[in-house]
């Protein structure tokens, strides 16, 4: 369902809303009071054009390198399928590991003004609940820690949880005056439940917190500030989601680190480009007229991405705040991880049914868009083509997975041991400190991808075949 769809009298409310408070100076108002001066910077476009400049140039050298290497297995399997092949497994993948080392290299974030502690805008915090009851008490004690610095409205959707949420957002209303409860009268999905939410809003900015997430100290005010200090067209900031239960075994170690080298590299890169791709829902801050201009969530599996994707059809930016730190708890089983990456490789291509235009937008983050129209491409190659390739190469059979395969290997370390000094020295800053943790990072440098890439296959898969739509947490 759509936003238009909700209205407060078509919801069951557990405690009467109260009446909306007058409207607030603008974001831009705040903004403006805010932004001191900026050093100078290499201009972005410049930034683009020298990691591009230098991916390109390490694609081309790679290639003539390959040459010999696509002659050999074309021979064996046909110059189509063998140029397929080497492209997906070294050329591609070489190209974007250079692209994202040169871009780390020249990103140099602005810092937030000195005033952390300013006044910040009144803000509404939107968290769906499904079945929380292990977790949600522990949200509302992260948020009511933040002492966020301005007025707060917290409004909690039940969405017709077979368990004991709805008894606990009930009972937290009476301790949490900031608090407002949502209860569904039945199960219709986290985009419906947070539609619903949004239907009460009434303040300039808007934040999503999943209900099994632990906010950091000043979360809160470091997104509202990086929102406000990013250009006056960014409609969107994605905070920095890390593993809360990263000690519990082998799958959320190796998921410690992804979510603190992977999807912290991408993000920030992105960000660096004015085009991060995805807001998450765990932890992100929307402006409320751009949400309301695309028309809130849509019903799909990646209601996240692709509500993100509209802000960035509809002309808007979207920024990352790596110092914004939200901790939640990663899936514990390999199952439970599978599905996980099922749900967001369909939405994915849940994006690009809606918001294929993105392709052809003349901007820096549209090569973004296309790296992500070459990844079912890439994950295929991966599954089908080089882990085959590792089994023949154990029999002495180099023809897919070869000695030319390592030159990927040196610009994949560089990324990781770029990224764990920028993202250790952000955990200095913020008085958190990086936990060791060499298992995990071990198999996550030699073995994730074999459990990812064929997960995400299945996940393209699934979209192509299925019409069922699922609530998803992560």
């Amino acid at each position: 369902m759509r936003l238009e769809d909700y209205s407060l009298t078509s919801l069951k409310l557990s405690t009467h809303l109260p009446v909306p408070p007058a409207p607030v100076p603008s974001v831009a108002e705040y903004a403006r009071s805010l932004r001191g001066t900026r050093r100078r910077y290499l201009p972005i476009g410049a930034k683009f054009a020298i990691s591009y400049a230098i991916a390109v140039v390490w694609a081309f050298l790679s290639y003539q390198l390959a040459v010999r290497w696509i002659a050999d297995l074309s021979a064996l399997i046909g110059p189509i399928t063998a140029y397929l092949a080497i492209f997906g497994i070294a050329i591609l993948p070489g190209f974007m590991n250079a692209f994202m080392v040169a871009s780390l290299l020249l990103d140099r974030r602005p810092r937030l003004t000195a005033a952390s502690r300013a006044e910040l805008p009144p803000v509404t915090i939107l968290i769906a609940a499904y079945n929380e009851e292990a977790s949600i008490a522990d949200t509302l004690r992260s948020i009511d820690a933040q002492g966020y610095p301005g007025q707060l409205r917290v409004v909690a959707i039940d969405d017709g949880s077979k368990d004991g949420t709805a008894a606990i957002l009930d009972a937290a209303r009476t301790r949490y005056p900031w608090l407002d409860v949502i209860l569904m009268p039945q199960n219709g999905g986290k985009s419906a439940a947070l539609n619903a939410g949004f239907a009460t809003v009434k303040t300039a900015l808007v934040i999503t917190i999943d209900g099994d997430s632990y906010l950091y100290r000043d979360a809160l005010a470091n997104l509202v500030r990086r929102m406000l200090e990013d250009p006056e067209s960014t409609a969107a900031v994605a905070g920095a989601v890390l593993v809360r239960n990263s000690r519990r075994n082998l799958v959320t170690r190796v998921q410690e680190w992804d979510y603190f080298h992977g999807i912290a590299a991408v993000k920030r890169i992105q960000s660096l480009y004015q085009g991060t791709l995805v807001a998450q829902g765990a932890f992100s801050i929307y402006r409320s007229d751009a949400l309301r201009e695309v028309g809130g969530w849509q019903h799909v599996v990646g209601e996240d991405i692709v509500l993100t994707w509209a802000l960035l059809e509809a002309g808007h930016r979207v920024g990352y705040a790596e110092n914004a730190c939200l901790f939640t708890n990663a899936p514990e089983t390999w199952s439970q991880f599978i599905r996980q990456r099922q749900r967001w490789s369909r939405g994915l291509i849940e994006a690009f049914k809606s918001h294929w235009r993105l392709l052809f937008k003349p901007r820096p983050s549209t090569m973004f868009i296309w790296w992500n129209a070459l990844f079912p491409y890439l994950d295929l190659v991966y599954s089908l083509v080089f882990l085959p390739g590792l089994v023949l190469a154990m029999f002495g059979h180099y023809h897919i997975a070869g000695p030319m395969t390592l030159v990927v290997l040196p610009l994949a370390m560089l990324v990781n041991f770029l990224m764990y000094q920028i993202q250790n020295g952000m955990f200095r800053e913020q008085g958190l400190k990086v936990r060791r943790n060499v298992v995990g990072f071990v198999f996550y440098a030699l073995l994730y991808s074999i459990v990812l890439q064929p997960a995400c296959v299945l996940g393209y898969v699934k979209e192509m075949v299925l019409r069922t739509k699922n609530w998803g947490t992560k």
